[in-house]
């Protein structure tokens, strides 16, 4: 999963798109070895656990759980992944165009 993050970072990098992520990992500082190692660039939060503030809010049950919001910061997709996640968010860049 990590390497398509990364290529969706690097390809809209010039656009307004954003990804961010959300932790539960029990270990915190051995989250951030791993974000290191991984080359996470972009914002990652940590939630403590499955059970945290964020993953609570967002009714969150497994992981990974993958939220697209468009510019006006409306869910519009919800757990797509690899071609479809792509075409998610180039259909709603579109739109905020």
């Amino acid at each position: 999963m990590y390497p398509h993050e990364r290529s969706l970072v690097e390809r809209l990098k010039d656009e307004p798109f954003a990804l961010i992520g959300v932790n539960s990992d029990p270990d915190r500082e051995a989250l951030k070895e791993v974000l290191a190692k991984e080359n996470i660039t972009w914002r990652s939060f940590w939630d403590e656990d499955t059970r945290g503030e964020i993953a609570t809010a967002w009714n969150v049950s497994g992981w990974p759980t993958i939220y697209v919001l468009d510019h006006e910061g409306v869910i519009r997709f919800k757990n797509v992944r690899g071609d479809a996640l792509d075409e998610a968010i180039d259909t709603l860049m579109a739109e905020a165009k």
